[in-house]
């Protein structure tokens, strides 16, 4: 799980840029691993680098780039990895996001490079992206073949996660998570080591094209560095993982309840165990749409019965959204990925949990309230969950059992046509003694940090799992 990223024994870094992308051979582990307990500290952007990537073909001799020096030891930014640590003492750890505070220390020369390259790319980031896509599928044709067929959704995901990882090279506190995060992922993609290269190329090729006006050998160099440094964490993190989970799991569907018209609970039967923690989600891939993944919360705390929740909203034009709510039927087989997610309970404390849940957003709200009943520490847990109409409120009578059978738990609907659901916070409290979690819509989570830090509660008290909205905002 917490693979080391040695290229020696003595300084403990990740990856010299020399090489042109080249990666070291992956760490060899014990032959009998055991199964995998899930990190929890990436957002749901990871799934962002698709399918399996073909080892490169030669470069044109006028875009072959030489190998980037060795990186001194100064400048080299992932740290040592820690020995590995139990799920609820990672369960801590802060996704990357808008919300993320930007460490108080001057910038590494490479950053500084690559985020002005950032900049420049950023008010033609379409054609980047665009031409990015151009350039794997020219020089790899192969490769286009493990996408999907249409291409809107995927389009710019793999550049928004490059992007993501390459601005926050020297906050290695969340990087090195997010990256493993991104490493474990796309095993269910069949990515090697050898694949990484392509992708590499085609990056620089694409931004050096369209920030011209800036481009030269140095900023080069730290790409090729910053790249090689962020690949090569996600390779290992995927060698530590094959030895202890498969890169995914078939699940039948055993029931499909359809809430509303547009909003189904789906329940599903994993081939084998299937290890997560309650505030955690996955993602999942349905035979109608192969190749195409989409993120959803577990919509429970781990069963005894094995079995798998998810409440599922069909949006429009959402492929695999529509395909739960309105195909799926008990019988049918699904694909999961590995569980992640920084959204859970620390049972160290006796902390209050307040919690904001908004439409489907109250799946993994009410996984942490039965995860909390389970440890059977009475502990306050404040619950607000918000809908826009009473229609809306679809799993609202699941939530007023719980508060029932818990005197710890109140629950708060709030239907507002304006979803103004921070806003209802601001009238109780105190929250300063409350550890605050929110689920929802991108522009709920946005306003609901917001809130919760102008009433006190300290940012590291405020847990979610940033969108692929919130990452992009960045």
């Amino acid at each position: 799980m917490d693979a080391p990223t040695t290229t020696s024994a003595d300084d403990s870094t990740s990856g010299d840029g020399g090489g042109w992308f080249t990666p070291r051979k992956t760490p060899q582990g014990p032959e009998n691993g055991e199964q995998h307990q899930p990190d929890a500290s990436a957002p749901p952007a990871t799934e962002a680098l698709p399918g399996a990537f073909a080892p490169p073909a030669a470069e044109p001799q006028d875009r072959r780039i030489s190998a980037a020096p060795a990186v001194p030891p100064e400048q080299r930014t992932v740290p040592p990895q820690a020995q590995p640590v139990s799920p609820q003492a990672q369960s801590t750890a802060p996704p990357i996001s808008a919300q993320q505070p930007k460490a108080a220390q001057k910038a590494s020369p490479d950053a500084v490079l690559v985020q002005r390259t950032m900049a420049e790319i950023a008010p033609v980031a379409d054609k980047v992206t665009s031409y990015f896509y151009a350039l794997l599928f020219t020089r790899h044709p192969d490769l286009r073949a493990l996408f999907p067929v249409a291409m809107d959704t995927q389009r710019d995901r793999i550049l928004k996660a490059l992007l993501t990882a390459a601005e926050h090279i020297d906050h290695t506190d969340v990087l090195v998570s997010y990256l493993k995060n991104l490493g474990r992922g796309h095993r269910k993609y069949g990515t090697q080591p050898e694949h990484y290269p392509a992708v590499g190329e085609c990056l620089i090729g694409s931004l050096s094209r369209y920030a011209s006006a800036i481009w030269d050998q140095e900023t080069e160099a730290a790409w090729v560095r910053t790249y090689t440094t962020i690949s090569q964490v996600m390779i290992d993190a995927a060698a530590e993982d094959e030895l202890r989970a498969p890169a995914w799991w078939f699940a039948e569907v055993v029931s499909h309840d359809l809430r509303t018209s547009d909003i189904a609970v789906v329940t599903v039967r994993p081939d084998q165990p299937y290890p997560f923690l309650a505030g955690q989600y996955t993602s999942l891939e349905t035979p109608w749409w192969p190749r195409v993944w989409r993120h959803y919360s577990f919509a429970s705390a781990p069963r005894p019965d094995g079995l798998l929740s998810f409440h599922v909203k069909a949006v429009p034009a959402g492929w695999v959204s529509n395909a739960l709510v309105h195909h799926a039927r008990p019988g049918d087989i699904l694909r999961l990925g590995p569980p992640t997610g920084s959204m859970t309970v620390d049972h160290t404390t006796d902390s209050g949990l307040l919690c904001l849940g908004g439409g489907t957003g109250i799946a993994p709200i009410k996984a942490l309230v039965e995860d909390v009943a389970e440890h059977g520490r009475r502990r306050p847990v404040e619950v607000f969950y918000g809908a826009r109409t009473d229609h809306d409120l679809y799993d609202i009578d699941t939530m007023l059992r719980l508060q029932q059978s818990h005197p710890w738990l109140a629950v708060r609907p709030v239907v507002d046509q304006r979803a103004q659901l921070p806003d209802a916070v601001r009238e109780y409290g105190p929250w300063n003694e409350y550890d605050a979690y929110l689920s929802g819509p991108p522009g709920m989570i946005r306003n609901g940090v917001d809130a919760l830090r102008d009433i006190g509660i300290p940012e590291g008290r405020i847990r979610h799992d940033a969108v692929e909205e919130l990452v992009a905002s960045e």
